[in-house]
């Protein structure tokens, strides 16, 4: 078993928040038991989530979206109250990490959506350096955005929207997980040939088509499914206890 106090300087020792402006608070959210013998990792704290690790015999459940977000409604009404009560009634102990969870250099989602994916980062990009730049770790190029498209919906099991040249061969590649849509132009300006991410918002079509820069959108979950069981298992592994990733489905 690790105390609740310790596995959080673990997580906080490994992701660095205090470096990073985020959109909510990093680390501890909900405070359960004192003692952790078995973590559950997975990429938004849900009701289901929350439910599966009951069910799991979880103590600590590690996620990348957690319940709380600056500007939200403060009232524990609704989803929020139904999410907070089953980790209060079952004295789990909910830790989320956002910005640093995506920013880690060898276990964050980005790092792991390139290792995935094939892809060898060379460099960062973006605001607060949270964007990857690289190319294919064999050396080779894609044939062009279509045989790029192929991959991504292969490795991540899911369709993707592309938009942007078709003919050109691609070896610049920059990513940015889940909703780094504003992240293109820094890409384009970095000197990548195709930017892969989570979401696409209308302005970035038009910017794919005029810059001659191939976008891929391949989901927000579905490109945030590895830092957290990256994470949880290795601070897990370290403390010799137990810990289970479970994927909740979700089509964005």
């Amino acid at each position: 078993m690790i105390d609740r106090i310790q596995l959080l300087k673990s997580f906080d020792d490994l992701l660095l928040p205090a470096r990073f402006r985020d959109y909510g608070p990093n680390g501890l959210q909900v405070e359960g038991c004192d003692q952790v013998h078995k973590i559950v990792s997975g990429v938004t704290a849900s009701r289901a989530l929350i439910e599966a690790a009951i069910e799991a015999k979880a103590q600590a459940l590690f996620v990348h979206h957690g319940l709380f977000w600056k500007g939200q409604d403060g009232r524990v009404t609704g989803w929020m109250k139904q999410r907070l009560a089953l980790l209060l009634a079952h004295n789990i102990n909910l830790f989320a990490y956002h910005l640093p969870l995506d920013a880690h250099d060898t276990l964050g989602n980005n790092a792991q959506l390139g290792l995935k994916l094939g892809l060898a980062a060379q460099g960062r990009f973006g605001e607060q350096e949270l964007g990857f730049m690289g190319s294919r770790a064999d050396g080779d190029s894609f044939e062009n955005a279509d045989a790029l498209a192929a991959h991504l919906e292969k490795v991540l099991k899911r369709p993707v929207v592309k938009v942007g040249p078709a003919r050109c061969a691609i070896k610049k590649i920059a990513w940015c997980s889940g909703g780094a849509q504003t992240y293109f132009e820094a890409a384009i300006a970095a000197g990548a040939e195709a930017f892969i991410t989570g979401e696409i918002s209308e302005p970035q079509a038009h910017y794919a088509r005029e810059m001659g820069v191939a976008y891929f959108a391949c989901g927000h979950h579905a490109s945030e499914r590895f830092g957290a069981p990256a994470v949880a298992a290795h601070v897990a592994a370290q403390w010799g206890i137990t810990h289970e990733f479970i994927d909740i489905d979700n089509p964005a």
